[in-house]
């Protein structure tokens, strides 16, 4: 497979993905019941809309301070407001190619602050690797506080504790062998999964050789909060969602968590598998729908109109750069 020829597939396939879930969703839901979420989107209260954007708007701003806290040591302080911008284009960018974002937001840094390619890329990287992090830990946290669902859920398809029990130890045991098997392998796939492991490990401890360290441990605690209170502010906008709890909320965060990683945007698959989370604690499906569509498609909006705006202020900002 040439370069040109996986470049290519890495554009299409997640859109193309992202249209046929969208098409699937349209063809496998009765149009009484499409009427229905319509009837919900259009109604859904804006007072919580706005919330939920508000708390999203709050999350990128941190996302910028804690930035510069990543740029100090090495010896740049960037612009607050120029920082924000390159963050919503970022956002914007992904959503037509996924991973150009953090490509043009390193571009930009370097157009208007000086700031090196492979330094500001760098200090972007470990940014996603704090990420992953966060988001690993939101997921072990869901599975503590949803233990009792997660056992009755396996229970309903045949499996009982003991089960469960056996899988459990069967997939620590495969994880020892997996994690043995490449510490000893030399092959390509091998040392790329090392250098990742490696990455990730080292972009978790480098935030306590920083200088605010603290400052930015704050930050990104504040980050995830934002965004898991995106979606729980929006279970007020469908009645059926209204009495949710947190740790219920949380595990439709994970499954839209995982939509946004795997399509560009979660387009498709968001409202989707949010759809499929909230059917776990009894929520019907139409009211699973119009609340996943309502949380994807504020949250995109929100992406789509300021990122638009940033990419037309920085450079009129910046016009003596």
């Amino acid at each position: 497979m040439t370069n040109s020829l996986k470049k290519t597939l890495k554009t299409v396939l997640p859109i193309a993905i992202g249209v046929f879930l969208v098409l699937y969703w349209y063809y496998n839901t009765a149009p009484s019941d499409r009427e229905q979420i319509l009837f919900y989107i259009k109604e859904a209260n804006v007072f919580w809309i706005t919330i939920s954007l508000i708390l999203g708007l709050l999350g990128h701003i941190s996302r910028a301070i804690r930035w510069n806290y990543l740029l100090e040591p090495l010896g740049y302080k960037p612009k607050l407001i120029n920082n924000i911008f390159m963050i919503f284009m970022a956002y914007l960018a992904n959503l037509g190619v996924p991973r150009t974002g953090e490509i043009l937001r390193a571009t930009a840094l370097t157009t208007y602050e000086g700031v090196p390619f492979e330094k500001g890329f760098g200090t972007i990287v470990t940014e996603r690797v704090i990420d992953v992090f966060m988001l690993l830990l939101v997921v072990v946290i869901t599975l503590v506080l949803q233990t009792e669902i997660i056992i009755t859920f396996f229970q309903e398809r045949g499996l009982n504790l003991n089960s469960i029990f056996i899988l459990l130890v069967a997939g620590v045991i495969g994880f020892l062998i997996f994690v043995l098997f490449i510490k000893k392998s030399e092959s390509n796939i091998a040392l790329r999964i090392k250098s990742f492991v490696k990455g990730l490990l080292d972009g978790v401890f480098s935030i306590f050789k920083m200088k605010r360290k603290w400052a930015f441990v704050a930050h990104t605690f504040f980050i995830w909060s934002c965004y898991i209170g995106m979606m729980w502010v929006i279970k007020f906008t469908v009645p059926s969602t209204a009495n949710l709890g947190l740790s219920e909320v949380m595990v439709a965060f994970v499954f839209g968590a995982f939509a946004m990683a795997t399509t560009n945007g979660g387009v498709g698959l968001f409202p989707i598998l949010v759809s499929k989370a909230l059917a776990l604690f009894g929520i019907q499906e139409v009211s699973g729908d119009a609340f996943g569509w309502i949380m994807w498609i504020a949250q995109t909006l929100m992406n789509i109109v300021f990122g638009a705006i940033s990419f037309l202020l920085l450079p009129l900002l910046n016009r003596n750069r």
